[in-house]
């Protein structure tokens, strides 16, 4: 009994064994059949999701030419300002752009005005991009090189600081993208060398920098001569209330306004770090001690408020790193900046010291640390300083030395970023010095207070007799008890 009991509970738990796989079999079946035909009524393949779709440059209608020449760069994926900004800009409307820096806002108006011009035509410029410094021009034609190099598109770069009929020449060759200071564009114009009848693209690059540095009057006279119909793009790293009086003074009504990030806000991947620091002495030895650790600050930017600065820095950190130091402001010669520039991008350099001239639109890669030794008077000023590095989304870090003295400036920043930054606790092998540099110090004006009645006439003073080249005598004839006298 026992035996044949047994073997009905094998047979029992067999047959539920059973039936419960054929059951998940049917299931699997039921779910792979509706899959199928889902997939197959909104007509694409399984695997395929349009939401995650990553996308890339080739879904974006770019020409042959100038998507070889990006995947030959190694650039595959567009960022946001360039998603959004392509249609616009091909649409001819005008628009204005406001995106952090670093992402890439030079190849997102590059990139359409190039395809819109095509290849080499006439002699005369059809195509002008103003930006505020002879870096940003240099910078502006290396991306166009970069871009062309399967077009016939001829670019030229005009600065000051430089031969201006070396630059007339090569304007007056022929040249289909004209990229300029606007003082430099206003001198060659008037000599009669740019032509502006065939410009259909105007493209305003770093127009709150335009405005910090007083080119409105200069922007207004290029415009001027510009035919009116025409389309202009204006590209920002912030929207101040300059940039939208610009925009309307500029613009046609109700511009398209493309805007990828809040207003000044920094990029996401800088890590933002504050030290509390006496006086500029005991900055300079903060900086030497972060440096002296070159494995991880592989390649800095330190930024000041004045060339007086810069020129310290250099001079107190050459004695330690001479051949890997650079130096940029604007009393430096023209080939000295470009040069130290082009020696901090191939890594030649190390460490690049510079004045604000350099904080705006310059691309260099691999920036591993932003350092403040000023703290910039101009809030919007920090966003471009620290966005030099993260670029291209990568990780950075940005320092900030902030004196006494420049906490209302950096309260300013807080407020305008809408972050607060922590003070990090100084090294502790931090020599602090008591060294004040001669801006540092008080000044305090020598005054004596005069008691009672003060003696004197005032600011003007009657000259005494003996001082007067007219003779005594005469002086009183002339006066009203001289006269009385003589009578």
């Amino acid at each position: 009994m026992e035996f044949a009991y047994n073997n009905y509970l094998f047979v029992f738990y067999y047959n539920v064994l059973f039936f419960h796989m054929f059951f998940c079999c049917c299931n699997i079946y039921f779910y792979s059949v509706s899959l199928f035909c889902i997939f197959a009524l909104i007509d694409i393949k399984p695997g395929y999701f349009p939401i995650y779709e990553i996308m890339i440059f080739k879904n974006l209608n770019i020409s042959k030419q100038i998507l070889m020449a990006l995947e030959e760069a190694g650039l595959e994926e567009p960022t946001p300002i360039q998603e959004q900004a392509f249609a616009v800009i091909r649409s001819g409307k005008d628009m204005v752009g406001i995106a952090q820096t670093g992402t890439g806002k030079t190849l997102a108006y590059l990139i359409p005005v190039l395809m819109k011009l095509h290849y080499a035509q006439g002699s005369y410029p059809r195509a002008l991009v103003v930006v505020p410094t002879r870096e940003l021009v240099v910078q502006v034609c290396e991306s166009v090189e970069l871009l062309t190099e399967y077009m016939d598109i001829r670019c030229v770069g005009i600065y000051g600081g430089t031969n201006i009929r070396t630059q007339q020449a090569a304007v007056y060759e022929g040249v289909d993208l004209l990229v300029a200071t606007p003082g430099r564009f206003m001198d060659i114009y008037m000599n009669g060398i740019i032509r502006t009848s065939q410009i259909k693209t105007v493209v305003v690059d770093e127009a709150d920098r335009l405005m910090d540095l007083g080119f409105m009057p200069q922007l207004k006279s290029i415009l001027e001569v510009i035919p009116e119909k025409h389309q202009t793009l204006l590209f920002s790293a912030t929207f101040s209330a300059t940039i939208a009086e610009m925009a309307q003074e500029f613009l046609a009504p109700d511009p398209v306004r493309i805007e990828t990030a809040a207003h000044a806000t920094p990029v996401e991947n800088v890590l933002q770090i504050r030290y509390d620091v006496p006086n500029i002495a005991t900055k300079i030895n903060l900086l030497k001690l972060l440096l002296t650790d070159s494995e991880e600050f592989r390649r800095v930017m330190v930024f000041t408020e004045t060339k007086r600065n810069a020129d310290r820095i250099v001079e107190k950190l050459a004695d330690y790193w001479k051949d890997g130091l650079s130096v940029l402001h604007s009393n430096k010669a023209q080939n000295s900046r470009l040069n130290a520039l082009k020696a901090f991008k191939d890594g030649r350099t190390r460490i690049l010291v510079s004045s604000d001239v350099a904080a705006r639109g310059i691309d260099v890669q691999e920036v591993s640390h932003v350092i403040n030794f000023d703290i910039p008077s101009i809030p919007e000023e920090y966003v471009h300083r620290i966005g030099r590095t993260a670029r291209a989304g990568k990780e950075g870090t940005a320092i900030s030395f902030v004196s006494e003295k420049e906490e209302e400036k950096f309260d300013k920043i807080e407020q305008l970023i809408e972050q607060k930054i922590s003070v990090t606790d100084l090294p502790e092998e931090l020599e602090i010095s008591d060294l004040l540099m001669d801006e540092e110090k008080v000044q305090t004006a020598n005054i004596v207070y005069q008691r009672g009645k003060p003696m004197g006439g005032g600011a003007f003073h009657i000259k005494s007799a003996k001082n007067s080249k007219i003779p005594q005598k005469s002086r009183m004839d002339r006066t009203k008890e001289g006269r009385r006298k003589r009578r």
